[in-house]
């Protein structure tokens, strides 16, 4: 009966076993020696350094702790029953249910909503298809990454080829007289388009432009005038209130005209 205490002692938590050997009745037929309760102290601090070395554990001991629920019985949970389980699996009560939610974003536990309670399920085959999905697209990726690299070496080869280093050093001379009339044309083209400013074709397409820009601004004030003699004729607004209705001043007229009173 007293090895048997001892056993059963040595599985509950720190508080439960002090609490135990606290209240703990040596049976009549063994006798109370100072020998046997200095075993007995031994024995309660071997297990108190016991558990105060238990290791706590980390965020995936946790995770697959919490698998392992799932995965050992193959049943659908409440979230109340999956605390209830994983706390006794060793888990941090406060720590199960953002757990189990990480778990659910990761794919590797099942969530649905019926009524007004949330149910979960995993089994162990959906995290060895995960893992198999992940690797297929993996080769896929590879596989056109390779693909890619092919079609680029072969495009580098052609573009290669002609291009050559001679032993008279000509392609290195040419390419060097290349950069040199590069710049010339750039500098050309500087040029041009400042001449380009006092070129005849140049300033007669400009008038050609400022005509139909003139054009199309008279024909766009007509319709104003239009709209403002329709306004104070057939509407009986004062000047004043259909200009401000238009969006426009007295100073409104045809561009020509402003440039005359100027």
């Amino acid at each position: 009966f007293f090895f048997s205490s001892l056993l059963t002692a040595h599985s509950k938590t720190i508080n439960e076993v002090n609490l135990d050997l606290y209240n703990f009745q040596f049976p009549s037929f063994i006798p109370t020696s100072s020998r046997q309760r200095s075993y007995l102290t031994t024995t309660t601090s071997s297990l108190t350094i016991m558990a105060s070395k238990t290791k706590r554990m980390s965020a995936d001991e946790k995770s697959e702790a919490i698998l392992g629920v799932y995965h050992s019985t193959k049943e659908v949970y409440t979230e109340k029953e999956i605390i209830s389980l994983a706390a006794k699996a060793g888990v941090n009560q406060n720590t199960i249910a953002d757990i189990n939610q990480a778990l659910c974003d990761d794919g590797l536990v099942d969530k649905e909503k019926i009524g007004g309670s949330n149910y979960f399920w995993s089994f162990p085959a959906k995290k060895d298809r995960l893992n198999e999905i992940t690797h297929q697209e993996t080769v896929k990726k590879i596989e056109t990454i390779k693909s890619n690299i092919k079609e680029a070496e072969a495009r580098l080869a052609d573009a290669k080829r002609g291009r050559e280093e001679d032993e008279s050093g000509e392609r290195a001379k040419k390419m060097a007289r290349r950069v040199e009339l590069t710049k010339s044309l750039g500098a050309a083209q500087v040029e041009l388009d400042k001449l380009k400013q006092n070129d005849p074709r140049e300033i007669a397409n400009l008038e050609q432009e400022l005509k139909l820009v003139t054009n199309g601004a008279h024909r766009w004030t007509d319709n104003i005038f239009s709209c403002k003699d329709y306004l104070v004729k057939k509407r009986g607004m004062v000047k004043k209130e259909a200009n401000q209705y238009l969006g426009i001043t007295d100073n409104f007229d045809y561009p020509e005209d402003k440039v005359s009173k100027k």
